[in-house]
């Protein structure tokens, strides 16, 4: 109810039309070489998700990937094209393995014209005591990972 008393309806806005963001626990262990104490484990939190209806993957609220990439896929399964030059329109899933970032997309072969969502591949890696991420370069070649 609102403040004259009148029902609220449960209506799509920016808020709900938000994807979850997924908080991902990197463990970092570091050592100190020179006393020779054992490892230290820390453990840092970062918020990896799935921005504006597709269109971008957020990093600890940065945007670091966006569609409209051409990316060259090999062992892919979204088509018969051995390296496929795949056109991405928007992202699926994001998930971190380790520090890998990893993206499922929905995108296109632009030398068959095939539609598929591609499996698991990798867009970067978070790197560093400051989690910061660092982007493959575009003409890298992405291999799905399990």
């Amino acid at each position: 109810m609102d403040s004259r008393g009148r029902r609220l309806e449960n209506r799509p806005g920016p808020a709900s039309d938000r994807r979850p963001e997924r908080r991902v626990t990197a463990r970092l262990v570091r050592a100190d070489a020179y006393s020779g104490t054992s490892p230290v484990a820390e453990v840092m939190v970062t918020a990896v998700r799935i921005l504006d209806d597709g269109a971008w993957i957020s990093v600890d609220d940065q945007r670091v990937v966006s569609v409209s990439e051409l990316w060259r896929l090999l062992d892919h399964g979204v088509c018969d094209c051995q390296m496929a030059d795949f056109l991405v329109e928007g992202f699926v899933e994001v998930d971190v393995v380790d520090r890998t970032v990893l993206v499922r997309a929905a995108g296109q072969c632009v030398t068959c014209g095939a539609s598929a969502v591609a499996g698991w591949h990798p867009v970067g890696r978070i790197v560093g005591p400051d989690r910061r991420f660092a982007p493959l370069a575009p003409g890298d070649v992405r291999t799905p990972q399990v």
